[in-house]
């Protein structure tokens, strides 16, 4: 609140032209915040009592008793600020604000700076406002002062704006925009203060309506605060502001509308008293009912010219603003102004925002749009005006019913709107005759062409569940009636009352599966977010009660439909999906000769159909009819037998003879059979057929290859590989003896034996599923291993050879990790996007097979450093996998993971030396020296928790140093260590230590580098000062290390005089030899000086490699650490 001293001060300086007064909300004041508040309660709490005797004092006669009211009165207003009434609830703010009306009647200026400071601190500011008189808006040297800048000498953000006639400087401390504000908190005190906010508001105008509000003075200033506020950078400014001004031009929306209605019923009173006889006329009643019209016209055009002003002051700059909560609140008010004061906003003017922000990326503001025009076109008055906007947001409208991404409650709002625009019309006109069954699939009939038409204009895509979604709430009546549905369906297509083309029969079809699933899982959509995760128990028994009608109906009738639509491969594959969401437990599922009849057509539509769609439907059909134990499951579990019987004694008739290079009919014949097997068998156990001993002898033995092609070679690698999941998957109920166990090893070596040496293969596809083939088998095993029980028979232990080994990892580096520049492939999907990204896919598929073979444990986790030596040039494909590679590695032996990226990183800086010293060009596999460096800092980047890696990263530092000059002697023409530049390499995993460990690192350091002649001079050395640089700089808690380049010429910064002697040696061009690196360890070990053992200890290795660390603390140098092997 301004203090009333410098109100006080602005006005004694008024005649002069300009005068200053100060707003306080600084951190200072926040002090005494509890206290303050536990004062102001109290004062509260006597509010009422104080109420009551003011009035009292009032209404009791005397003069004592009027000045003891006004006493009263005054320590309220004083009690209460505009931001304290906020927290007080409706009933309080009236009075407040009436109290504030008097006050602004009697000094006004002192009141708006009042309000001003209310609006401020609204914001969640608590900074400082000052307020200094303007008596010319228009002087140029005035408003060029209005800016918004950042104050480097003192840090402070300012925004200096004009509010006739004042001018504001209001300064805040710089991380006010990262702080939360009273409309974003979290929690309902966040929802409260908006709701109790625009109350404020809608109060102020209501009480002023009739007094001040049409003294061109309070809105004049208080627009130009609001106009400048949310035009502010900061976003707590901007959001509060904006949502101030929209909802005051909300409330004067009613009041316009008030004027309305005064000015239709004075003209109403003006036209009676016209129609009077000439006795009973009187003129001045007339003139004062013609001025009285007058005045409220007037007053309507100046609210409209207000409403104007606002509307082009902060909805026209914020409705495209960045923060989505902003766009929400304009959107959503302006469809309240269309609504409430048509006449002005209904117009094509305003509906070309409502439509544009339709296309909004974030869905609740397209769900406001939706509410808003969802209000429009239920008010039958207000279609005549919508009628333009409708043809030309007519497909987006549409669209979006159709949205993948959208919240369920967008696309349900969408979907009403759609089915009252098009669909919750009458339908055809009923014949003469016509009986009422009729009369209703007519009209039914009707809806669904129209909904059909609707979507094959839309040509959005084919997701036909998404727009079933956004019309159940709505619909749910039209699309739950199978049996009309199903008549539809049945009729055939030169029906001239009901019939419908092929192209409408398989969309309608399709949205027949969509209802089904509707009915019986629910709203849960891919990519549909708002949906209830758990349901009402009044939800789950309308599931099943849908679930038991659809079943009864449909299953006599899906025979039929399969019978008529049987040439139709889409339309099939489609309707075999209805059997997968039948209850099992409706009588009418027992019902034999129903489920014959329908096994009897899938029968025929398998013989008929061999595509990928149909086959997998079917199996996966199939799967849930032979689900447990009713009469209905014995009768398809019996003709699933006969088919798969039927296939394999097929199989091995055509396997009996060479039909593969004489007979391509045959040859496409076999597939197809093998195709049907490699369905059935991915959902189906079918091992009592023994398909792996019958297809292996298909595979190539050794490296001459058999006539069989690779179209079935592919479809039997496929099955194989199912034949031995599923005999790993029934380990526990299969292996009853030892010798089942080691037949299975023996299919599980065969199988990986044989998959090898299709790796390759010439053919592409051949290759891939070998590759998946082994992989998923390798897997499977492993998880087995964990999973079965001890005390009972289980799978044998199998370890894939080391050549098969070898053989997996280059595969993936060979077909995985491939540039543009160097697959032939890759070129020429660069044209093609869907190409492009399906060849993405494969390779993805590919090595997320390669890492699960590493985290379950079947290869060393040392089989990873190849692929991560990719990791920072194919980072945008394949980053998430290999991220979650190394998260799962980490979990499993985060010292032996840690082993695992150093490994990479050395293999890269050898392969780098080797290709420098044997002076070739580019050569594959090798990167370069700052590539390797940019690896080494993304690593070090995965070690967020200094405290969790400690060991981790003191190994890093520890195994880089013994890389370096482990094996080193140093000698005239080998001055330095040849992997010297791997310390830049190091450096870049220096941040990461905690300072005991920089301490001990550093005395590593020191032993390895005292046996020789070090002369940090010379540029050879360079790497060694870098990398001494970086932890010293770590060490204190400095970052100058950050802003050193490996490539620049190495400075190390200025120390304290206290640490003068700890970085002599550093910071001198002197040498360090032998003799005194000795005696200077003589010095350290003596045991006069020795301190406390530091806590901190290396991590061990194995027994060969185990550190004792022993730190003696010196007085002169308290950094040295004596490390002893």
């Amino acid at each position: 609140m301004i203090p009333e001293a410098a109100a006080t001060r602005s006005r004694t300086c008024h005649d002069e032209g300009r005068s200053s007064g100060a707003v306080h909300h600084s951190e200072e004041d926040s002090g005494n915040e509890n206290r303050q508040k536990r004062e102001r309660r109290r004062k509260r709490a006597h509010k009422g009592s104080e109420n009551v005797k003011r009035k009292r004092a009032k209404s009791s006669p005397g003069t004592g008793s009027q000045s003891r009211g006004s006493q009263l009165k005054q320590r309220h207003v004083e009690a209460v600020t505009l931001f304290e009434v906020v927290t007080m609830g409706r009933s309080a703010m009236q009075v407040v604000i009436d109290d504030w009306i008097q006050a602004y009647l009697t000094d006004r200026d002192f009141s708006l700076l009042n309000l001003i400071s209310f609006f401020i601190q609204c914001s969640g500011c608590k900074g400082v406002v000052t307020a200094e008189m303007c008596q010319n808006k228009e002087d140029s040297d005035v408003m060029s002062k209005m800016v918004e800048d950042l104050d480097d000498v003192s840090g402070l953000q300012y925004k200096k704006f004009l509010a006739f006639p004042w001018i504001l400087t209001v300064t805040w401390p710089m991380d006010t925009d990262g702080m939360e504000y009273p409309l974003i908190q979290s929690g309902p005190y966040g929802r409260w203060f908006h709701s109790e906010f625009c109350d404020f508001i809608s109060v102020l105008v209501s009480q002023c309506q009739h007094s001040v509000l049409f003294d061109s003075y309070l809105m004049n200033t208080l627009i130009s605060l609001l106009t400048e506020l949310s035009n502010s950078y900061v976003r707590a400014f901007r959001h509060t502001c904006t949502l101030a001004g929209v909802k005051l031009l909300s409330s004067l929306v009613g009041v316009a509308q008030s004027l309305s209605v005064s000015i239709e019923n004075s003209q109403k009173l003006y036209e009676v008293q016209k129609t009077k006889t000439t006795r009973q006329k009187s003129p001045l009643q007339l003139e004062r009912i013609q001025k009285k019209i007058t005045e409220l016209q007037e007053k309507r055009a100046e609210i409209e010219s207000i409403m104007d002003i606002i509307f082009k002051g902060v909805f026209l700059k914020r409705y495209r603003d960045v923060l989505p909560e902003i766009r929400s609140i304009c959107v959503e008010e302006l469809g309240l102004w269309m609504k409430l004061y048509s006449s002005a906003f209904l117009n094509d003017s305003y509906l070309k925002y409502m439509g544009w922000m339709m296309f909004d990326k974030i869905p609740d503001v397209r769900l406001k749009c939706v509410l808003a025009l969802q209000g429009l076109y239920g008010d039958p008055l207000l279609l005549p005006k919508l009628d333009l906007f409708t043809s030309r947001f007519k497909d987006r409208m549409i669209s979006m019913t159709l949205d993948r991404d959208s919240e369920r409650p967008l696309a349900a709002t969408a979907g009403e709107l759609l089915y009252a625009r098009l669909l919750n019309t009458p339908g055809g006109e009923a014949l003469e005759g016509s009986n009422e069954e009729e009369a209703h699939t007519l009209q039914t009939v009707a809806r669904l062409k129209a909904l059909l038409h609707f979507y094959q204009e839309s040509e959005l895509h084919t997701h036909v569940v998404y727009l079933v979604d956004s019309l159940w709430d709505c619909g749910a009546a039209l699309l739950k009636d199978w049996p009309t549905l199903t008549s539809i369906l049945l009729k055939e297509s030169s029906s001239q009352r009901s019939g419908l083309t092929q192209a409408e029969q398989a969309v309608l079809v399709e949205v027949l599966v969509a209802s089904v699933r509707q009915a019986t899982e629910g709203p849960a959509l891919a990519g549909r977010s708002g949906v209830k995760k758990v349901l009402s128990v009044r939800d789950k028994k309308t599931l099943t009660d849908d679930c038991a009608t659809l079943t009864e109906h449909l299953l006599m009738v899906l025979p039929k439909l399969l019978s008529k639509f049987s040439s139709s491969g889409d339309v099939v594959a489609s309707l075999l999906k209805i059997p997968q969401y039948f209850h099992s437990e409706c009588p009418q599922a027992e019902n034999m000769q129903a489920v014959s009849s329908l096994m009897e057509e899938m029968d025929s539509i398998l013989e008929r159909h061999s595509g990928p769609a149909v086959l997998e439907t079917a199996a996966r059909t199939l799967l849930s009819l032979c689900g447990g134990q009713s009469a209905g499951s014995s009768i398809a579990q019996a003709a699933r037998d006969a088919l798969v019987q039927r296939w394999v004694d097929q199989l091995t008739a055509r396997l009996q003879e060479d039909i593969f290079p004489a007979d391509e009919a045959k040859t496409e014949e076999t597939v197809a059979v093998l195709k049907k097997l490699r369905a059935f068998h991915n959902c189906h156990d079918l091992s009592q057929w023994n398909l792996l001993e019958l297809l292996s002898p298909l595979l190539p033995v050794d490296a001459s290859w058999g006539a069989a092609p690779p179209e079935v070679l592919l479809e039997v690698l496929q099955c194989l590989s199912f034949s031995v999941l599923w005999s790993l998957s029934r380990s526990s109920e299969t292996l009853t003896t030892r010798d089942k166990a080691v037949a299975q090893r023996s299919q599980l070596r065969l199988f990986c034996e044989r998959g090898h040496r299709c790796l390759s293969h010439a053919d592409r596809r051949v290759r891939h599923q070998a590759f998946l083939g082994v992989c998923d088998v390798l897997t499977a095993h492993s998880y087995q291993l964990h999973v079965w029980d001890p005390s009972s028979f289980g799978p044998l232990l199998y370890i894939p050879s080391p050549k098969l080994q070898r053989a997996l990892l280059a595969f993936v580096l060979l077909h995985v990790f491939v540039g543009p520049d160097s697959d032939g492939q890759a070129g020429a999907a660069e044209g093609d996007e869907e190409e492009r990204l399906e060849d993405c896919h494969r390779r993805r598929a590919l090595l997320a097979a390669y890492c699960k073979l590493i985290v379950h444990g079947v290869l060393e986790m040392s089989m990873a450093a190849e692929v991560f030596m990719y990791y920072v040039k194919y980072c945008n494909a394949f980053g998430d996998i290999l991220k979650e590679l190394l998260n799962r590695t980490r979990q499993t032996d985060k010292m032996e993971s840690t082993r695992m990226l150093l490994l990479c990183l050395q293999q890269l800086f050898t392969r780098l030396r080797r290709g420098q010293e044997s002076g070739g060009g580019a050569q594959p596999g090798i990167q370069t020296f700052t590539s390797i460096k940019e690896l080494a800092r993304r690593f070090a980047l995965t070690f967020g928790d200094h405290v969790k890696f400690r060991e981790c990263v003191v190994m890093i530092h520890r195994n880089g140093i013994e890389f370096v000059f482990q094996g080193f002697s140093q000698s005239p023409d080998a001055p330095t260590p040849p992997h010297l530049s791997y310390l830049t390499i190091l450096s870049e995993f220096s941040s990461k230590l905690l300072k005991p460990d920089k301490k001990t690192v550093l005395s590593y350091l020191q032993k390895h580098t005292a046996e020789h002649a070090v002369d940090l001079r010379d540029d050879s050395w360079q790497p060694l000062a870098f990398y001494r640089a970086s932890m010293l700089a770590a060490a204190e808690g400095e970052d100058a290390v950050s802003h050193v380049s490996s490539d620049r010429k190495l400075y190390l910064p200025n120390r304290s005089p206290n640490s003068k002697q700890k970085v002599e040696g550093s910071k001198s061009p002197c040498l360090l030899s032998p003799a005194d690196s000795r005696t200077r360890a003589q010095r350290l070990s003596h045991p006069e000086k020795t301190a406390d053992a530091d806590p901190f200890s290396v991590p061990a290795d194995p027994p060969a490699k185990n550190l004792t660390v022993a730190t003696c603390v010196n007085e002169g140098d308290d950094d040295t650490v004596e490390i002893e092997m």
